[in-house]
């Protein structure tokens, strides 16, 4: 009987700590956006050597009686790997200070503001009060007769229309999409180059200011690139020799190329409104024989693999979908079945992306 109640005690008290931790979840997030915030990733990486707290502190240039409050702000960011700590002996004006000083962990590295590659702008967009709020909702919007998503409940209209009419959001958003489409071209153009090969040209539908079009058009000087965009995105950009830039809407047409691609675009739509999208796509391309197909980087949900980080991050990202716009991430089941019924014949992935993968679909 002892034995029984210690081990019920002992389930209770994990049971109340994994309900602690997931409630106060979000401290891990909003303490990394204010390290963003006071630039303190910036400011390790210019000291460019182990940098003790009360340096920190003078960088940061707040009142020396907050230096116990920049310790713990740093202690919970070590303990989640954004910073490591090393043993350093520094000399101070009254004396030695030794002690342990804040270098950057890797993933750190994507948080510099000038880093080509940063997640910053994204951070900051995901964690801005204007897309947190909607989180408030979601209960409600369960229970309300409201057919869009929490986002419209709580601001009484869609994203993309917040973000066109409120400049910030906007800002982060771009540079965050631009920044990810850097990295993922980065890493496809130098393992999977293949996928461009014997092609003529290629249309990125919804390719905003044109990062990966022109990428792709750079590495590959023989390929007719075009970033196809809503009018107002692309309205005064300028092209180059094998890159150009077009304004119109997805849903209506495509203009023509040997491959049509869709970075990160598909997960923000409907099942509906995705089959849209992907029969304007096969009425740009020619057919399988002829070389045409479609490519799409996008995430692949693996619904049975169990417990691990890439599908809870995954799995995040559903939410997201659910709460900000109108779509879902798909399990390759659900790609199949909208590949089928837009027509098209074949597809193969290629889960090259951590998490999401490289998808060729043909007609």
């Amino acid at each position: 009987m002892a034995l029984q109640n210690f081990e019920l005690s002992k389930e209770l008290l994990d049971s109340q700590a994994h309900i602690w931790n997931h409630i106060l979840s979000f401290i891990n997030s909003m303490s990394l956006k204010c390290a963003v915030q006071l630039q303190i990733p910036d400011i390790i990486h210019r000291h460019g050597s182990p940098m003790l707290l009360f340096e920190l502190v003078e960088a940061l240039g707040v009142k020396h009686e907050r230096t116990p409050f920049v310790y713990r702000l740093m202690r919970i960011l070590v303990h989640s790997g954004f910073f490591v700590k090393q043993s350093v002996s520094k000399t101070r004006d009254n004396g030695d200070e030794g002690g342990e000083g804040y270098l950057l962990a890797p993933a750190s590295r994507l948080l510099l503001k000038d880093e080509p590659l940063s997640v910053r702008p994204f951070l900051l967009a995901m964690l801005d009060p204007m897309l947190l709020d909607p989180w408030q909702d979601l209960s409600k919007w369960f229970q309300n007769d409201d057919i869009n998503n929490p986002f419209h409940t709580t601001h009484g209209r869609m994203l993309w229309d917040t973000a066109s009419e409120e400049p910030k959001l906007n800002m982060f958003f771009n540079e965050g999409m631009a920044s990810d489409a850097r990295l993922v071209t980065s890493v496809i153009l130098k393992h999977c180059e293949g996928v461009f090969e014997g092609l003529d040209s290629i249309v990125d539908v919804g390719g905003g200011t044109g990062t990966v079009a022109e990428a792709i058009s750079k590495a590959f000087p023989n390929i007719k690139c075009i970033s196809f965009d809503l009018s107002h995105v692309v309205s005064g950009l300028v092209g180059s020799k094998n890159l150009s830039y077009v304004g119109g809407d997805m849903f209506q047409a495509i203009p023509n190329a040997d491959a049509v691609l869709l970075k990160w675009i598909l997960h923000d739509w409907s099942d509906e409104e995705c089959v849209k999208i992907l029969k304007r796509c096969r009425e740009a391309i020619p057919s399988k024989e002829n070389g045409g197909k479609l490519i799409i980087i996008d995430m692949v949900v693996k619904v049975h693999e169990g417990e691990n980080d890439l599908l809870e991050t995954q799995l995040f990202f559903d939410m997201l979908m659910m709460t900000l716009v109108k779509g879902r991430e798909r399990s390759e089941e659900d790609w199949a079945k909208l590949f089928v019924d837009a027509g098209f014949s074949d597809y193969k992935i290629t889960p090259i992306l951590k998490l999401r993968s490289l998808i060729e679909v043909y007609p």
